[in-house]
């Protein structure tokens, strides 16, 4: 019970380990998780630590090791987790998981190396291929070409000639570019066009285009056709597409100018025949070579495959094993190293119900390294701050991240957890209130309770799936909760279910009116609807109205209960601590202004429920006026509902207050003035002892002794006392505390605000969608009805559920950091982080 509530006692441990011992000592620790080492050596540098070489020999195995994984991913091979957890291996067996690393990388290595220029070749291979299929079209074309241009070169000369003995000036510019001055005068015999072939990113070819024809003034011919197939990138293993092209060209200067074009774009060129016969020996040649490439691909990927596979098998239990191997040199990293250079000490905190735990985890690690000498744990006396250490499951771990995401509680102080497990999904349902809904959600949680082990074993890198499954069993509670206060409100998607028949009655001369008000005292049967609000609610039209002065008093009351609550468990502090001046001096100032001015106003609702307003509903009393005019002190009779409705009510109110406002300067003043009076007490008594020993000490030695005074130098070490500094801190107690106390409360009507605009936003998203497909009684209302229940159905889930629950959610969170732990709770402590094994693997794998 002590753990449940409170957290567990710590204390520090010295702990003398041989060295011989120390590794094996220290992996069963990591294994047990209940130790949080202290780094001894926090001036040494990481790089100047003993076992800084280990820790490096580690990183390079995890290298490798992310290598691997790597090359099975790209591979596509299943790794094989079947959630194995081996033990930290022995030192000297890191010198063969090294060397078996190291043989697998560059056995990887090679074969990638290999298999790259296999590939590269092979690419090479393949475009040449689609070269020489595509440039037979070309070749053919320029075969026209040639012989369109001989019979354009003849007609140019004729003209040329023509217009030269015209003095025609533009003569020069009707000749054909592809021909130049030399082949115009021998009339076409010399035309001889050069080509390069190649291929080409398809997306880089109209740039590639536009380039040749700008830079070449349009003195070259280019041809160009994709690729049908898509071509594996040897270095990136990408399918890229690319286009084969010819260029045709004329002289040196325009060759070397495409060239430098294509090598700017990237473009590969290959050497392709100019007759026939050559391309197609070529061609078959090329598919020769392709054939063979194929068959060594095949066994190179066979042969990598084989590698890999068996390195999947492992790789998990490799990986658990370097982390622990790395985990356990860095925690020796902290400790400290003798004078005999024997022996390692250690410093850490630990649990005092656990200590016969790490006795026999250490007695394992020394019997385990064939050590002689017994490890040795000591219990060291500190006046530090142990660390706070709360024991979970699965089930209570997220109500403690709640608490602890607020701050950490202080060593020893309540834990609020407990307590949080029932009044969180509570204050949630309220604010949410809907069975229909609440079914929805608890249906949800439960399925991620029922299938927790296969969801876990996925391990998703989702963030939104993992908060929300690791919060499965708060949102199983918020489920069952919201169908309780569903119930409770008789709320069922917005509708009311009559289970057990309504309470209020209506006569059967007036069963036809459109209209009627029924009377409570004519019209109600005299006993109460058996659970929850009577379902006629529905139908009236005052609904609005009754609900929520319902539910506000509600949010009223439970506020106040909640906040006394916490108010007691900071008695259960004061109580824990010995702490009797905070008990008189806070604790009881504190309940008695919460119970006089807040639960007075919570018995009045009580009252006020009992009693029978129905004869003159006018006149029923008003608690807010009635709780403005108690502080006014304003008490009159007209008109009626703000009158006393009970006798004895103006003394009774007259004396709440003034014991609220005495509770005032009891909270400030007394705890200030009495620790002052304590401490000056404490110096007179220092004062006096001091005098008294100077007489003693003056009477032995004589009146001309040396003697010397040892008169009050800092008295008992308490420290100094500040009254400005203690004053200070008490006023501003208490105003967080009386002003508290009222905005507080005030902010508990979250509840009913929520649960109004729940309920009412449910009650459109029924009228507005759902009901236009349940009043078409035509053959196609069927239809209707399909799409808009599923309009209907998806606003519910993606609205009320997701987002209006996520704003429910907030809001109790809210009211639990602020309201709740603001009466008791300090949380100033730090989490207990001990040396675990699992909680290192869980983090790394995320990470990953």
């Amino acid at each position: 019970m002590g753990s449940l509530f409170r957290s567990e006692e710590m204390t520090l441990c010295q702990l003398f380990l041989q060295s011989e011992a120390a590794y094996a000592c220290v992996s069963e620790l990591g294994e047990l998780g209940l130790v949080q080492f202290r780094d001894l050596n926090p001036d040494v540098n990481a790089f100047q630590r003993k076992f800084v070489n280990e820790v490096r020999r580690c990183d390079e195995m995890e290298r490798k090791l992310r290598f691997l994984e790597k090359e099975i991913k790209k591979d596509g091979t299943p790794m094989l987790d079947i959630g194995d957890n081996p033990e930290a291996p022995q030192p000297r067996e890191m010198i063969d998981l090294e060397a078996t690393f190291e043989k697998l990388e560059n056995e990887l290595k090679e074969v990638n190396t290999n298999a790259e220029a296999l590939k590269k070749t092979y690419l090479e291979l393949t475009e040449l291929k689609h070269i020489l299929r595509k440039t037979q079209a070309f070749f053919d074309e320029v075969t026209g070409l040639h012989e369109s241009l001989e019979t354009r070169t003849a007609m140019a000369r004729v003209g040329f000639h023509h217009r030269a003995q015209m003095h025609d000036p533009n003569a020069q510019e009707e000749h054909v570019m592809l021909l130049g001055e030399e082949g115009l005068r021998a009339g076409g015999q010399a035309l001889k066009l050069g080509f390069v072939a190649g291929v080409v990113l398809r997306e880089r070819l109209p740039s590639f285009e536009r380039m040749l024809w700008r830079v070449c003034r349009g003195n070259v011919f280019l041809r160009q056709a994709p690729v049908d197939t898509a071509l594996e990138d040897p270095v990136t293993g990408d399918q890229v597409y690319k286009s084969v092209f010819i260029i045709f060209f004329q002289g040196e200067q325009l060759k070397t100018k495409v060239k430098k074009i294509c090598e700017g774009f990237r473009a590969t060129l290959y050497p392709c025949p100019e007759t026939p016969a050559d391309r197609r020996e070529m061609s078959i040649g090329v598919m020769t070579r392709i054939e063979d490439l194929n068959t060594v691909l095949g066994q190179t990927q066979d042969h990598r495959h084989r590698v890999l596979v068996a390195a999947a098998k492992n790789i998990k239990n490799w990986f658990v094993k370097v982390r622990k191997i790395k985990a356990i040199y860095h925690t020796l990293n902290l400790l400290n190293l003798d004078v005999t250079q024997k022996c390692l000490i250690a410093e850490c905190w630990c649990a005092v119900s656990d200590l016969d735990k790490i006795q026999l985890a250490l007695r394992r690690g020394t019997e385990r390294s064939g050590s002689s000498v017994p490890s040795i744990l000591n219990r060291m006396e500190t006046k530090e701050t142990p660390p706070t250490y709360n024991r979970t499951n699965k089930f209570t771990k997220g109500f403690q991240n709640i608490v602890d995401a607020y701050g950490v509680a202080s060593y020893r102080e309540v834990n609020p957890a407990p307590f949080t497990v029932i009044t969180f999904p509570f204050l949630f349902a309220v604010m949410f209130g809907d069975a229909g809904h609440g079914t929805i959600m608890f249906l949800f949680a439960l399925w991620m309770v029922l299938k927790e082990k296969g969801l876990m074993a996925q391990k998703t890198d989702n963030e939104i799936w993992n908060t929300i499954f690791g919060g499965r069993y708060i949102v199983l509670l918020m489920g069952a909760f919201s169908i309780y206060t569903g119930l409770i409100y008789n709320d069922t998607f917005s509708k009311s279910l009559n289970l057990f028949g309504s309470s209020w009655m209506v006569p059967k001369k007036e069963m036809y009116h459109q209209h009627e008000q029924l009377d409570p005292v004519n019209n109600y049967v005299g006993v109460p609807y058996p659970f929850g609000l009577d379902p006629v609610w529905q139908l009236s039209g005052n609904k609005i109205p009754f609900t929520n002065s319902y539910k506000m008093k509600v949010s009223i009351v439970l506020g106040v209960m909640q906040m006394m609550f916490g108010v007691f468990l900071s008695l259960w502090n004061h109580k824990f601590f010995h702490n009797s001046l905070n008990i008189f001096c806070e604790f009881i100032p504190q309940l008695i202004f919460l119970c006089s001015i807040f639960g007075y106003l919570v018995v009045t609702i009580f009252v006020k429920w009992t009693i029978n307003f129905g004869h003159d509903t006018y006149c029923a009393p008003s608690l807010l006026i009635m709780l403005i005019n108690m502080f006014l002190f304003s008490y009159t009779t007209t008109p009626c509902y703000q009158a006393p409705f009970y006798s004895g009510q103006k003394g009774l109110q007259s004396f709440l207050v003034v014991l609220a406002l005495i509770c005032i300067p009891w909270i400030l003043l007394v705890k200030p003035l009495y620790l002052r009076h304590k401490h000056n007490k404490g110096q007179r008594r220092v004062a006096a002892n001091s005098a008294k020993a100077n007489a003693d000490d003056s009477a032995a030695h004589g009146a001309g002794g040396a003697g010397t005074s040892h008169g009050g130098h800092g008295g008992h070490g308490s420290g100094e006392f500040d009254f400005g500094e203690a004053f200070i801190h008490q006023t501003i107690h208490t105003i967080e505390y009386c002003l508290g106390s009222v905005s507080h409360t005030a902010s508990y009507l979250r509840l009913w605000a929520l649960s109004l605009a729940h309920a009412q936003l449910s009650e459109v998203l029924w009228s507005m969608v759902l009901q236009i497909g349940l009043r078409n009684t035509q053959w196609w209302g069927s239809i209707v009805l399909y799409l808009t229940f599923a309009f209907w159905a998806t606003l519910t889930v993606a609205v009320l559920l997701i987002m209006e629950g996520l704003s429910a959610f907030l809001h109790a969170l809210r009211l639990h950091w602020v309201e709740f732990q603001s009466k008791f709770y300090v949380g100033e402590g730090y989490k207990f982080a001990p040396f675990s094994f699992d909680t290192i693997l869980e983090s790394s794998a995320s990470e990953d």
